[in-house]
């Protein structure tokens, strides 16, 4: 009786539902992270073959459904942060935020590598890997998206805007692998834009030919998937901590906003 339900579900709402637990700080079993990606996988497939029979090309559509979902990746404010991470603070916390990412992004890799791998063996089950690459570069996006947004908090340096709007301009600044300057009064308006929309394609189709380098036999797509992933997050951490740490807020400021914490816990929200 449940099918029905599903038929007639919202997809945007799903995927961003089900994007949202496979980037959320509680841990999740390795049976459900693999029951949660297929489920993402199949959802996908579906939106993409209206996406195919509408005319609408896999770049513009892959963007357009990661734009949808941004605002719902779940992000801690800085104090939250501290106590999901011991107490941690500064680069410390940083650190620990870059290494927790990293396994994300390494473990969804290994999953996705694995069973591209099983599909290898078997020729007429390949035709389901293109989906299953795409549901991988999205959660792998939205772990660095995340990454990105709460290393932000760390370093005190705060985006204004509505919820989309940082959303967006969070994503914008994933697309160019660099922090958000928060001096610069275009910095979340430009992110509205059509050249930014264009860089999130780009860089989501950039992840996805990535990601086909783990269609191979045995376990290799596993090892290569986990292993690139891994490495693109640390580039990633690398360059936009090198940003942030010439843009953080002076010590005072940073105090007060320790002590009062208004910050969302959703980007969207």
């Amino acid at each position: 009786m449940a099918q029905p339900e599903r038929e007639h579900a919202d997809p945007a709402r799903e995927v961003g539902e089900i994007v949202g637990r496979l980037t959320d700080s509680g841990e999740l079993e390795p049976a459900e992270r693999r029951k949660l990606l297929g489920r993402l996988t199949r959802t996908l497939a579906a939106g993409s073959k209206r996406a195919r029979e509408s005319g609408e090309t896999r770049g513009r559509w892959l963007a357009d459904v990661f734009l949808n979902i941004a605002p719902r990746i779940p992000i801690r404010d800085l104090q939250t942060l501290s106590e999901h991470h011991h107490g941690l603070t500064g680069e410390q916390l940083a650190d620990d935020l870059v290494r927790t990412a990293q396994k994300g992004t390494m473990t969804v890799g290994a999953i996705g590598g694995a069973l591209a791998a099983a599909e290898f063996a078997a020729p007429p089950l390949l035709l389901s890997a293109p989906a299953q690459l795409v549901a991988e570069t999205i959660v792998v996006a939205a772990i660095e998206v995340k990454l990105l947004a709460e290393l932000h908090e760390v370093y005190g340096v705060r985006i204004e805007g509505t919820g989309t709007q940082r959303a967006v301009a969070f994503t914008t600044a994933w697309a160019k692998q660099r922090g958000i300057d928060p001096l610069a009064p275009t910095s979340v308006s430009l992110a509205l834009g059509a050249a930014a929309k264009t860089a999130v394609r780009n860089r989501l189709l950039r992840t996805l030919g990535r990601h086909l380098t783990t269609l191979g036999p045995f376990l290799t797509g596993a090892v290569a998937g986990g292993v690139l992933n891994r490495a693109a997050t640390k580039k990633l951490s690398a360059a936009v901590r090198a940003d942030l740490r010439g843009k953080q807020a002076p010590p005072h400021l940073a105090a007060v906003r320790e002590l009062h914490p208004d910050d969302p816990r959703e980007l969207g929200s």
